[in-house]
């Protein structure tokens, strides 16, 4: 039985208007993560509210352990729903010490209390013998590690994250991120967390849902969603792809850059995602392709430290080619193009039903 529960939740913030969240359905586990990614206006900061107690849903339903918070007759307040929510930009008091900025939401606990566990949430997040100092006092990561000590006191059952990395450099993004996630594993904390970065979704979460327009458009394990995209959205959020028309037979497509292998089987017409990594650019000085690889021109070049993302002209199109940063070629150069992976079958409609012709060169 899942811990939380959306069932086809929606929400417009004006009457008549667009809805912000469009007959959402999610479920979260019992010491799930779950990340909630989709651009800007997808409605991730809304869903996240609506679970805090902060907005109230038109339709459906928001049940927690089986306990109706939102729904046609029933309304639990913030305060009442067991849900912590760590913001963006913290909001930490300023006019307090980090223990009792910690200890604000304990106040049914007797004051001995309150600071016991004020202490061990502090101890297990390394800020042990910060208790006197004040929030500007401390790095942004530290303010970071308070705010979700403060989320955690009170034992939620479940913890809404919002953006919760996105104020620090990449460097201690990543060192706290892996931090906060073993504690959170530690503690066994259900969590849902929004995020626009990709990488960060798939890196923190068991499970990942993207949105788009208020619904979900995909949801599963991060390696799932990533390898085995449901449509043209997904693959090209998660990542970024290549849209390749063909034509199935099986476990192969015909197109223009040749015969694709595919990840499963498919017949007819199809639009396929293959992935910037499946494709490799080789140094190529001959005239015509060689090898059963095609003939490619190198259109731009960007390095990125660990490696280098390419667009090639190639078979009338512009695709985008990762490589490792040791490649020589730069932008005018010619180039091999060969396929290293698999396509993925795509839901979307292909631009044209009708078979690629010969390529020559190509078997």
């Amino acid at each position: 039985m899942p811990l939380l529960s959306l069932d086809h939740v929606t929400l417009r913030y004006t009457a008549g208007g667009t809805a912000a969240v469009d007959g959402l359905c999610l479920e979260l586990a019992p010491g799930e993560t779950l990340a909630l990614v989709g651009p800007s206006g997808c409605g991730k900061t809304t869903t996240l509210r609506l679970v805090a107690g902060f907005e109230r849903p038109e339709t459906g339903t928001v049940t927690l352990e089986g306990r109706l918070l939102s729904g046609p007759d029933a309304f639990l307040p913030p305060d009442q729903r067991r849900v912590g929510m760590v913001f963006q930009d913290f909001a930490l008091f300023p006019h307090l010490s980090v223990l009792d900025n910690v200890t604000f939401g304990l106040d049914a606990l007797p004051r001995r209390e309150q600071v016991a566990r004020a202490r061990a949430m502090l101890e297990l997040f390394g800020l042990g013998g910060f208790e006197a100092r004040m929030p500007h006092a401390l790095s942004g990561g530290q303010q970071q590690r308070v705010a979700l000590a403060r989320a955690l006191a009170p034992g939620p059952r479940v913890l809404l994250l919002d953006e919760p990395f996105s104020s620090l450099d990449a460097a201690l993004r990543a060192t706290t991120r892996s931090e906060v996630r073993r504690v959170l594993k530690s503690l066994e904390t259900a969590v849902v967390l929004v995020t626009h970065d990709q990488q960060e979704a798939m890196a923190f979460a068991d499970r990942l849902a993207v949105m788009r327009a208020g619904k979900v458009e995909q949801a599963g394990t991060p390696e799932a969603v990533y390898t085995t995209p449901r449509n043209a959205f997904v693959a090209w959020f998660l990542g970024g792809t290549n849209l390749v028309p063909g034509s199935a037979f099986g476990n192969g497509a015909r197109t223009a850059l040749g015969i694709l292998p595919l990840q499963g089987e498919a017949k007819g017409p199809v639009l396929l995602s293959l992935r910037p990594e499946s494709l490799r650019l080789v140094p190529d000085r001959d005239v015509v392709a060689v090898g059963g690889a095609l003939r490619a021109e190198v259109l731009s070049r960007e390095f990125q430290g660990p490696g280098v993302e390419f667009t090639a002209g190639c078979a009338g199109m512009e695709l985008t080619v990762r490589g490792g940063p040791e490649s020589p070629l730069r932008p005018g150069d010619r180039a091999r193009l060969e396929v290293t992976g698999k396509a993925v079958v795509l839901e979307d409609p292909p631009p044209d039903a009708r078979p690629p012709p010969e390529v020559p060169g190509v078997r």
